[in-house]
């Protein structure tokens, strides 16, 4: 490239311009052009699973509230030996939980992570915080949220909360369901709640797991009880399932009509009559939500038929616009970056359901399709993306914010920018000053726009752009900077 080129490539930056448009003769210009490497995504382009990939999240608990899913995550954390070497994930440090939420199931807005156990937690009586699932009722005219856990494997704590997102408590002050629970001392695990809400109003605890010696086939470690009012005390005593080869891993639904439990079978199921695999997701269907509960087939083999790294299968059913879909994780990013320990990842795919019954759910990388376009001219946090490399989400102040350096990035899916986008507004923040590219269709075209940050506190940007119809929109970071949220202006 020539001086002339080099200078006419500085001036436009300098300018902000719309990049893309004011070097449309001689082909516009890209960061690489710029000398930005970018940072490689460990999701691999066309791929919607897994969700996201800033952080680790197992044992996804999926809650519908007012056309959004809001899937709650055990924070697995990478744990490392005296040498720096990681080891094998013991659980013994997760001590918070991760939340996403999609109302098109591919573009996810990341909330951060909720401070559960310890100091410093809503619960800091609590060790651990596991296995978590959430729900939502109207009490005295109010809609409010729980949001239950596990106190490693032996108790279920539950926070409350006046929004899907929190700020949560802690109301009870301690475990819901204990040992001290009546039909609960003799649980093996006692965790991995899931909770339902009828359409009564009457709130449902699933709970337990384990298998005692010699009782594959029956272990009896699986409970359910009615929750008060509340859905912070319990109306009654545990009731104990007759549940198949369970391992672990209780889920709770309402389908067509039948009360539908599912759960992970064990890994020792060789030779059993109903044909059943092991760490594979099983459902039963009852009238009741006390049962009794006929077995009925396998709605998901265990991650490792599919992906080739098996591990422990923990699950959700959830239902969005009339289909269904099953959540789950499994461990491609651990695979991507070159490490093995179980550290999971979440993931969705579609159920098929056929007169009533659940088909067997295959599970993909693709994942599911997006539901709808992004609507870009109403404020969009920068933590909502379909795909990512290079960043962290953090919370502080009015809510979850992204930090990147220099060829961090990240992907906003199928934005409808309908006629056309001539500016967009951006919040971001940068210590020493940076900028930040918006680049369509792909992070190596041509840049659209250019936001400079100024060093010092968060700002306010508005910087010219030409968008139109629905586009791939990518941000690359220009250097060391924090960003909230973007609008795009007509």
């Amino acid at each position: 490239m020539n001086k002339a080129r080099l200078c006419a490539l500085a001036c436009a930056l300098m300018m902000a311009l719309p990049l893309g448009a004011a070097n449309a003769q001689d082909g516009g210009v890209t960061v690489k052009e710029l000398g930005i490497q970018l940072a490689a995504s460990y999701k691999k382009e066309g791929e919607n699973n897994p969700l996201y990939t800033q952080r680790f999240g197992a044992d996804p608990g999926v809650m519908e509230y007012e056309g959004r899913l809001y899937v709650f995550m055990t924070d697995d954390l990478i744990q490392r030996d005296a040498n720096g070497n990681v080891k094998e994930n013991t659980y013994g440090q997760i001590r918070a939980i991760n939340l996403i939420s999609s109302e098109d199931l591919v573009n996810w807005t990341d909330h951060g992570r909720i401070p559960v156990a310890g100091a410093g937690g809503a619960a800091p009586w609590a060790q651990n915080s596991w296995a978590p699932c959430a729900a939502h009722k109207e009490i005295d005219g109010k809609e409010k949220f729980f949001l239950y856990f596990c106190n490693g494997g032996n108790g279920i704590g539950v926070l409350t909360s006046d929004s899907p997102t929190g700020p949560w408590r802690d109301e009870v002050g301690g475990l819901l369901i204990s040992r001290r629970t009546p039909n609960c001392a003799n649980v093996t695990w006692l965790f991995d709640p899931a909770v339902m809400v009828d359409e009564d109003g009457t709130g449902y605890l699933a709970f337990g797991g384990g298998v005692p010696e010699g009782k594959q086939a029956a272990p009896g470690t699986g409970r359910i009880v009615r929750l008060g009012d509340d859905m912070i005390s319990l109306d009654g005593e545990p009731t104990t399932l007759d549940v198949p080869w369970l391992f672990e891993d209780s889920g709770i639904n309402k389908i067509g009509g039948k009360y539908v439990y599912s759960y992970c079978s064990n890994w020792q199921t060789r030779g059993n009559a109903l044909g059943l695999t092991d760490g594979a997701i099983q459902y039963m269907t009852a009238d009741s939500p006390f049962g009794p509960y006929t077995w009925q087939g396998e709605l998901f083999p265990n991650e490792g038929r599919f992906f080739g790294l098996y591990g422990n299968n923990h699950h959700s059913i959830a239902c969005l616009n009339g289909q269904y879909y099953l959540f789950y994780h499994a461990r491609p990013v651990e695979k991507a970056m070159g490490i093995t320990g179980n550290y999971r990842s979440p993931q969705i795919d579609v159920i098929p359901v056929r007169d009533g019954s659940l088909g067997q759910v295959r599970g993909t990388m693709k994942g599911v399709k997006q539901l709808k376009p992004l609507d870009p001219f109403r404020p969009v946090l920068a933590s909502t993306q379909a795909n990512q490399a290079g960043i962290a989400v953090k919370v502080k102040g009015q809510g979850p914010f992204v930090e990147g350096s220099a060829g961090s990035w990240f992907k906003v899916s199928q934005a409808d920018f309908g006629t056309g986008a001539r500016e967009l507004s951006i919040i971001a923040a940068s210590e020493k000053g940076a900028s930040l590219y918006v680049i369509p269709d792909s992070p190596e075209g041509q840049i659209a726009a250019q936001a400079d940050i100024p060093a010092g506190t968060e700002t306010e940007l508005t910087v010219p752009v030409s968008l139109s119809g629905v586009r791939d929109v990518y941000f690359v970071f220009g250097g060391d900077a924090a960003f909230r949220s973007w609008q795009a202006l007509p």
